[in-house]
């Protein structure tokens, strides 16, 4: 089975170019295009495909707003959204993963990243570009959340903490095995479990909540 995405962004020369990179994927398919947020809305609710690919930067209704509207904390069935922008230190960038983005790419990325970021967002996972995943997070830790980070259902475990620490510097789960020396299915497990402590609906929160309680 294809992973389905819908591509939206304003500009039709990078819409065009980000579909025929997906569409070249094996085990992907772009089903819809738009050319603004309110209109990838639209066709992500109709369509409800595996993933969406936004621009953060749309006429109408933003990236981030169209994310929020598809994946927000208040969203009953949420769909995994891909923000992609062109700007690294881009100040909207924080806002679309509390809006519940599952992954930040830049467009220059390339279509490894491009592919890669699709399947691990499909396969409910966060993926955000390894060149701006430490500023992106250090800059949240100098501004500090907008309230208290959570406090953990249940106190981590060593090598929760481990893996937490891990996470919150943007490593894969692949990379993450291979660094603790476990399998992956283990890591796996370990996500879900701080995922579960800590309210997390991704691996970017889990980032977050590292950054805001000072653990990294």
């Amino acid at each position: 089975m294809s992973i389905r995405v819908v591509v939206a962004d304003d500009q039709e020369i990078v819409r065009t170019g980000l579909t025929m990179i997906l569409n070249a994927q094996p085990g992907i398919e772009v089903v819809g295009e738009a050319a603004d947020g309110r209109r990838a809305v639209e066709l992500a609710r109709r369509l409800r495909p595996d993933v969406c690919l936004f621009d953060i930067r749309m006429p109408g209704l933003d990236g981030i707003e169209a994310t929020r509207s598809l994946a927000g904390p208040d969203v009953d069935s949420p769909l995994a959204v891909v923000v992609i922008t062109t700007f690294d230190l881009d100040e909207y960038v924080y806002a679309a993963l509390r809006a519940g983005a599952r992954g930040f790419l830049l467009k220059n990325a390339g279509a490894d990243m491009l592919s890669q970021a699709v399947h691990a967002a499909a396969d409910g996972d966060a993926l955000i570009a390894p060149s701006v995943t430490a500023r992106l997070l250090g800059t949240f830790a100098r501004t500090g959340p907008a309230t208290p980070p959570v406090r953990p259902i249940e106190v981590l475990t060593d090598r929760e903490e481990q893996v937490l620490a891990t996470v919150a510097r943007g490593r894969t789960n692949n990379e993450i095995a291979d660094e603790l020396h476990i399998s992956l299915s283990t890591v796996k497990s370990h996500i879900a479990s701080l995922m579960a402590k800590l309210g997390a609906r991704n691996r970017v929160e889990i980032a977050m909540w590292a950054y805001a309680t000072r653990r990294v």
